[in-house]
């Protein structure tokens, strides 16, 4: 049965909350993005589809603009994310992608920050697409790459295998160095390599990520 997603909040987003207030979170290398997000500059965080839960806990009530896919699943995402304080722009790389990006272009001019998952929404699993990248180009904002792990969690049965830490867990987050997208299709790859790297390295830092180093 589908569920409109304004129900699915109202029921599972108070729940979620209180989940998540529950959870010891440690932080590793917060002064990066407190550089760019105490800055009153746009940037584009960007993280892995299955970390999204306690990072959008983290993230809250700061305005970011999230792009997110006009799927059922999406759509759910979106409604507890408009409770905690985020907008949204929809599309994806299979379905209203260029809305998408020049949704997330539009808040980064703007001065804004957006936030993209580069393996959603429907995978493969943890494998990059470059959408984040053109528009932190275009929008003249750096990205600042994050990630998240738990000590004790579950893992969902979707195709990203979403992490939901569990009851008064530990939950680490780790926020790579920012990475600068200049103009231009070499200045592109060279920006791509560098984030893959960087996400390499938050999922290293973050230590109880039982799950794949990213892939290209």
């Amino acid at each position: 049965m589908k569920l409109p997603p304004a129900l699915v909040a109202g029921v599972a987003g108070p729940l979620l909350s209180i989940l998540a207030r529950s959870w010891r979170i440690e932080l590793e290398g917060k002064e990066r993005w407190e550089s760019l997000a105490d800055g009153d500059q746009p940037y584009v965080l960007l993280c892995w589809h299955d970390a999204l839960l306690p990072l959008l806990w983290r993230h809250r009530g700061r305005g970011i603009t999230l792009v997110i896919s006009g799927g059922r699943e999406g759509r759910y995402l979106a409604a507890y994310a408009r409770r905690l304080g985020y907008r949204e722009v929809r599309g994806s790389s299979t379905r209203g992608g260029v809305r998408a990006l020049l949704g997330a272009v539009k808040a980064l001019r703007a001065g804004r920050p957006a936030a993209f998952t580069p393996d959603g929404p429907r995978g493969p699993h943890r494998v990059f697409k470059d959408g984040a990248l053109l528009a932190a180009q275009r929008g003249l904002a750096p990205v600042m790459v994050v990630h998240a792990g738990a000590r004790r969690a579950w893992r969902l049965g979707s195709w990203d295998r979403m992490l939901v830490p569990k009851p008064f867990a530990r939950v680490r987050i780790a926020y790579g160095e920012p990475v600068v997208v200049a103009a231009g299709k070499a200045e592109l790859a060279t920006a791509r390599e560098r984030v893959l790297a960087q996400l390499a390295n938050v999922v290293r830092e973050v230590r109880w990520d039982v799950e794949a180093i990213p892939t290209a």
